[in-house]
């Protein structure tokens, strides 16, 4: 894919941040936050609304709020290796939300580079460099400029020690909050490009034609 200009994946970041952070409210570790599961919408006036979906792999902090929901048991498929934290790869207790704000960051890089954090032949020797190595800061393999407190907002969530990331998504939104001064990507920015594209994605003459709400792959629909 085409890399996202940096004020358009800070804005991505904010609406994620806030989706993942809600979860997390809620008692919820979504555990596999891929490019895939990503939507971005428009939702009425709203655009760049950002849905995180399938909660297959999710897991729960309390009894509680596993019994509001119809499943009955944690699932032992652990995510997808190019963004699984290094935690749930070697099966350490203790796995909290700190592993999606990893995924978070293995989001992010990929969206401002078009390329994944660790590139490996095998699911096996992916795993090992998500343990093991550290990762090239996104601003050496991106052909657009990335600033130095954005390369070290990914680099920060990509962090091998839980405690050295950041602690919530919370926190996160802060930190992405604090990179986008002087961002260009606004309200009317956003709007403008859904009505660029949407026809393209929906078969609407405009945003007013379109329905209510439409979702496309936040990493395919902003490419």
């Amino acid at each position: 894919m085409k890399p996202l200009p940096v004020d358009e994946l800070l804005q991505l970041a904010v609406e994620l941040a806030r989706a993942v952070g809600r979860m997390h409210h809620c008692g919820v570790m979504h555990r596999d936050i891929t490019p895939a599961n990503i939507y971005t919408c428009r939702m009425g006036l709203e655009y760049d609304f950002v849905k995180v979906l399938d909660f297959g792999l999710v897991t729960f902090n309390d009894r509680s709020a596993m019994r509001t929901t119809m499943m009955t048991g944690a699932h032992t498929t652990t995510g997808t290796p190019a963004f699984m934290a290094p935690e749930i790869i070697l099966n350490e207790g203790g796995v909290d939300q700190r592993a999606d704000v990893y995924a978070v960051g293995c989001v992010a890089y990929y969206l401002l580079t078009g390329q994944l954090v660790f590139e490996a032949e095998s699911p096996m020797k992916m795993f090992l460099q998500h343990v093991q190595e550290a990762p090239v800061p996104p601003s050496q393999r991106s052909e657009l400029r990335i600033p130095r407190e954005v390369d070290e907002l990914v680099l920060a969530c990509l962090e091998k020690d839980p405690a050295k990331r950041p602690q919530s998504a919370e926190q996160l939104l802060r930190m992405v909050r604090r990179c986008q001064s002087g961002a260009t990507w606004d309200h009317d920015t956003a709007r403008g490009w859904w009505q660029t594209h949407l026809p393209d994605l929906t078969g609407a003459l405009t945003v007013a034609d379109a329905p209510y709400e439409t979702a496309e792959h936040a990493v395919f629909a902003h490419a």
